[in-house]
């Protein structure tokens, strides 16, 4: 699992005439679990599919370096990653699982390796779905998986080649709170595995269960960036109720423009 670290300069996403994002500064280091919150529209989306190299910037500049790259420079700077390359050190899951139904959950895993050049052995495919709670269905097609099920196999897919980075667009979206439970404890095992993890949410408190830090989005734009560290410094906590009184401001903001 090599070390990556994604940094963003004056990014801008566009679509037409819309901007998605309009000129957002950000360092995800390798290592770190960082939340990705704000309302519909902030922009949350474009910011995850440029950190996983399935969008390209319309500004700004975007890099993805890597210290362990084997042509990392001689002077010990970090290496440029290509988007090819990012591509194969991320594990990204978006808002559908994009599973394919008529597998069973072990193909499916199988599968995905194989897009990456993996072989991975029967034990190391029986660890995985073990990890997800999913042994006991693992030659059961997924078009017959629960969502919650469902959910977790995708994230079981998106680290089957043994990506540094994972990164997760509301993944708790659809899901009881069972499920949810389950799938945060699942996550905060990615956590502590020394997984960098990037998850997009509405929830404040699985941003707290699960980050070190939020980047808080509006209209295209960073607004916050509450952190563990910073409070710890301040003397205060990094908690729920801090990040929902922020989305609250920044919504109530958000009304009085349009009042006028």
């Amino acid at each position: 699992m090599n070390s990556i670290r994604l940094v963003g300069e004056a990014v801008e996403k566009r679509y037409g005439r819309i901007a998605a994002l309009r000129g957002v500064d950000f360092e995800i280091a390798a290592g770190e679990c960082i939340s990705i919150l704000g309302a519909n529209g902030a922009g949350k989306s474009s910011l995850l599919r440029i950190l996983s190299g399935l969008s390209r910037p319309s500004g700004g500049r975007f890099d993805a370096l890597s210290d362990d790259a084997p042509s990392t420079k001689a002077d010990g700077t970090a290496q440029r990653l290509s988007r090819e390359a990012l591509r194969g050190a991320i594990g990204y899951v978006g808002h559908a699982t994009l599973l394919y139904g008529e597998l069973s959950a072990r193909e499916n895993l199988v599968f995905a390796a194989r897009l990456h050049g993996r072989r991975p052995t029967v034990d190391q495919l029986d660890r995985i779905l073990e990890d997800f709670s999913l042994l006991d269905v693992a030659e059961r097609r997924a078009g017959t998986f629960s969502r919650g099920m469902a959910q977790r196999l995708s994230i079981a897919r998106a680290i089957v080649h043994e990506p540094a980075l994972l990164l997760l667009d509301e993944p708790f979206t659809g899901l009881d709170e069972l499920s949810a439970e389950r799938l945060s404890t699942r996550l905060a095992a990615q956590r502590q595995s020394g997984r960098s993890l990037a998850v997009v949410t509405h929830d404040p408190r699985r941003a707290v269960e699960l980050s070190d830090r939020a980047l808080i989005l509006h209209r295209g734009l960073v607004r916050a960036t509450p952190s563990r560290a910073a409070a710890r410094e301040s003397g205060t906590a990094f908690e729920v109720d801090a990040l929902r009184a922020t989305l609250s401001a920044l919504s109530a903001e958000a009304l009085d423009e349009a009042a006028i």
